[in-house]
């Protein structure tokens, strides 16, 4: 059984009790699923940004995009419609296939990993990661990594609250701490 098939069977149902919600649509759902590289004054070599680029495509499955500065900002060194980062927005069943191999492969594969907080949900509901190596993802092969890079990952859900948001991810299995 997919993810999605036990969002739908098992999960769904059993938060609409624990949440007191009535109306199917009202239960907390996952959106979207927001892959970002942040680019540092370093990484603006069209070699570097290929290889971020392909990183990118093979842990999410699609093509990413860069994203521009949208004005400039002398102390940062940016200027406007320079190239700050690279980001995939996931939706639809790539998203539900990235959750599962998330959740069940990436998380294991992080040194010394003892759960994310739950500090990582925001006030709306959504989770956001913040990765330092993107060597923990199952698509990466050690052996072929020119540059180590971090990474951002942020799941949007429908949850009004961070209450509804925190028992959704939990629910699908996230590994929070105690």
């Amino acid at each position: 059984m997919t993810l999605k098939e036990r969002y739908i069977n098992e999960i769904r149902p059993q938060l609409m009790k624990e949440l007191g919600i009535s109306n199917v649509m009202a239960a907390p759902k996952v959106t979207k699923i927001t892959v970002s590289v942040g680019l540092s004054q370093s990484i603006k070599e069209p070699k570097v940004l290929e290889l971020i680029e392909q990183t990118l495509r093979r842990i999410t499955g699609q093509k990413a995009v860069k994203t521009k500065a949208k004005k400039s900002i002398a102390s940062f060194k940016i200027r406007e419609g320079q190239i700050v980062g690279i980001m995939v927005t996931l939706r639809g069943d790539r998203m539900w296939d990235f959750l599962t191999r998330f959740t069940q492969f990436t998380f294991p594969r992080i040194r010394d990993f003892r759960g994310i907080s739950d500090k990582t949900v925001d006030a709306q509901g959504n989770l956001s990661i913040g990765f330092r190596e993107h060597l923990s993802f199952p698509e990466i092969r050690n052996d072929e990594v020119e540059r180590v890079h971090g990474l951002q990952v942020t799941i949007t859900s429908t949850a009004k609250n961070r209450k509804n948001g925190l028992a959704l991810f939990k629910a699908l299995g996230f590994p929070f701490t105690a």
